[in-house]
């Protein structure tokens, strides 16, 4: 049985952590399988979206810690393999296209991380959150501690990173690290709607949204703003503007096709 389940659902790819009976504990096989599975997005033209998601009653346990040691040992880091795009964007390229997060259960350290590498995320209510390597005598390596406190400030970050106590979903909604707090049983499928919405619109106006927000987070405003009108350039030759145009005086829903 695949670790991952990966599946097309018209333009969105969807990513399922599979692996209930152990909550999910993230080997190096599934990290793979994930890797593997962001790759396709990525290089997948008629791939707009991605929606990460896991079976059964919890997100993830975590790092499989005793499959994982002989690597972080070794001085080595947490590496995709050729055909494959690192979900922590710690090492290699970063996705152009967007990803939506749904969380449930307990989500910790490596969910943490995966998650603050995406772009929206959902989480039922009663999900639980924690980095805790400081509890296990490591530090968080999967990019904690280098996006947490941009998400919800320095003390908060510093409160849990160096303590690896829990924060809860209300916690995460009240800090805006979570977008949207739903009953449990529902996150995938709202975070499904916000998928579909996304797949619907402009694919090149979606990834310029990204692009430029990334710009402007990794290497400040006034990069991002000399970068802007560039990259707008190329979106507004495409047919995808003249659809958006034509749709609006028409009335009707448009039909973006992504070139």
């Amino acid at each position: 049985m695949a670790l991952v389940n990966v599946e097309k659902k018209n333009h969105i790819l969807l990513i399922g952590l599979n692996r209930p009976k152990k909550m999910n504990a993230m080997n190096r096989e599934m990290y793979h399988q994930i890797a593997a599975a962001y790759h396709q997005l990525e290089h997948d033209p008629d791939l707009r979206v991605g929606l990460m998601y896991a079976e059964g009653d919890h997100f993830t346990s975590g790092l499989q810690l005793d499959d994982w040691a002989g690597v972080f040992a070794s001085g080595k880091g947490i590496e995709p393999g050729e055909g494959e795009l690192d979900p922590f964007h710690i090492t290699g390229e970063g996705l152009s296209k967007p990803v939506v997060f749904a969380a449930q259960g307990i989500c910790f350290t490596c969910g943490v991380e995966m998650m603050l590498n995406t772009d929206v995320r959902v989480a039922a209510k009663g999900t639980r959150f924690a980095q805790l390597e400081v509890k296990c005598g490591i530090f968080a390596c999967g990019g904690a501690t280098i996006r947490l406190q941009r998400e919800i400030g320095w003390g908060n970050a510093q409160r849990y990173l160096l303590t690896g106590d829990e924060w809860s979903a209300d916690q995460a909604y009240q800090w805006g690290l979570i977008q949207e707090l739903v009953e449990p049983g529902e996150q995938f499928n709202v975070a499904l709607d916000i998928a579909e919405k996304i797949a619907k619109a402009a694919p090149l106006g979606v990834q310029g949204s990204l692009k430029s927000s990334k710009i402007a987070v990794s290497e400040g405003q006034e990069v991002a703003k000399q970068r802007l009108f560039p990259d707008l350039q190329p979106v507004m030759a495409s047919e995808d503007v003249k659809e958006g145009l034509q749709s609006f005086l028409e009335r009707r829903v448009a039909v973006f096709k992504g070139r």
